[in-house]
């Protein structure tokens, strides 16, 4: 795969160790593991600066030597490969429905995962779990790697407590959240540093560093889930925008509005959610359950799922029409918190669903499927402090998060 969008040159001027270091991990972590020869050749760093920076970084535990490697000629050549226990972070993503708290490696993997259903989450019972689970997972790792986490990342809605009659949470719950700040409370029940960044951008991070951003340069990512949001990456920076709403494509109107009109035009969420998709199935005295597994696509669901992925389909189209006609983007790349078997079925139906929308004057979108899962948003938070400490850009995302 080519990585050169990501791909950042050191120097091999003195004085730049720390920043050698970074430029060095990441282009292993984008690349794989590497021999010192090819480490030098896509950083640019001259081979003796790679030499020195690898053997500090294998010494603080952060690259392991893989098996040498034979070639036609010369002396065997040994990758260098991240060290999975070289570095540690904490992903919490804080759901409308469901609480996960993940921790993370240093290549990005999650070693443990601890989740909680709930059907509104309640900021007492949310911040209770958090702090049970920062404390078992302290106990579950050795002493001498807690020296090792490097922070915690929490993705969260914006706003907790929107759309609480719709989601049938009491007014009192949601005014609660409007008062809270969720980091704040979080950073009191640990000594780890704590950062926040929306649930669907924690999940755009997570596609932007760990799966099709790699090689897609600028794209709409789209993520469903109980309510459908997005996020925006162009030029492979992630972008938040003013108020942090930057691909909050959940929000965006079906419809005009007309001058008689009582209410405003519905939202795309209310159709492309799988709370919509929830819904028909109660209405039919099915489990619900089975709108995130592979029983969607089954009797007596799959009546009642094609409608829906008609509907979700043509509405994810608007959003991508909408977005080609804003910003010049690379395509579109979908994910969510449901199976990989309904995913493939909803980018199935996205091309007919394209193909109604005017695509004159602008590109029609390619649509890709996510790499990350369910998963996304706690591995996206747990990558805001792994970033902070070892990426050479730490501009990809975090400068926006922090304006």
């Amino acid at each position: 795969m080519n990585n050169t969008r990501l791909q950042t040159r050191g120097s091999s001027q003195g004085g730049l160790r720390q920043y050698n270091e970074r430029v060095v991990l990441q282009a292993i972590r984008l690349n794989g593991a590497l021999p010192g020869a090819e480490i030098a050749r896509v950083t640019q760093l001259t081979p003796q600066t790679v030499s020195l920076i690898t053997k500090r970084l294998q010494a603080d535990g952060l690259l392991l030597k893989g098996e040498p490697q034979r070639g036609k000629v010369g002396q065997p050549s040994v990758p260098l490969a991240l060290n999975p226990d070289g570095a540690f972070a904490i992903g919490i993503k804080v759901g409308r429905r469901s609480l996960d708290v993940l921790l993370v490696d240093f290549t990005g993997a999650a070693r443990e995962r601890w989740s909680l259903d709930y059907a509104y989450p309640e900021p007492e019972r949310v911040l209770a779990e958090i702090g049970k689970r920062l404390s078992g997972l302290r106990k579950r790792l050795p002493a001498a790697q807690h020296a090792r986490v490097q922070g915690v990342g929490i993705a969260a809605p914006l706003s907790l407590g929107g759309w609480h009659t719709l989601l049938g949470m009491p007014r009192g719950v949601a005014q609660r959240w409007a008062a809270i700040d969720l980091a704040a409370e979080v950073a009191a029940l640990t000594q780890l540093p704590v950062q926040l960044v929306k649930d669907t951008a924690a999940a755009c991070v997570a596609e932007l560093v760990a799966g099709r951003g790699r090689s897609v340069k600028s794209f709409l990512y789209v993520f469903v889930d109980t309510f459908i949001g997005g996020g925006l990456v162009i030029d492979s920076h992630l972008h938040l925008g003013v108020h942090g709403n930057a691909g909050a494509i959940g929000s965006m109107p079906l419809g005009l509005t007309r001058a008689a009109a009582v209410t405003a035009p519905a939202q795309l969420l209310s159709v492309a959610s799988l709370l919509n998709l929830e819904r028909r199935y109660a209405a039919a005295g099915l489990d619900v359950g089975a709108a995130t597994d592979a029983r969607a696509l089954q009797a007596p669901w799959l009546p009642h799922t094609r409608p829906w992925l008609a509907d979700s389909a043509a509405a994810i189209a608007l959003a991508a029409n909408s977005a080609a006609c804003l910003l010049d983007l690379d395509g579109v790349i979908v994910d969510g918190s449901f199976s990989r078997e309904l995913l493939q079925a909803l980018l199935e139906a996205l091309p007919a669903a394209f193909a109604r929308y005017s695509w004159e004057g602008v590109t029609c979108l390619q649509a890709l499927p996510g790499t990350i899962g369910p998963d996304a948003r706690a591995i996206g938070g747990a990558l805001l402090p792994l970033y902070a400490n070892f990426a050479p850009d730490r501009d990809l995302f975090l400068k926006v998060a922090e304006d």
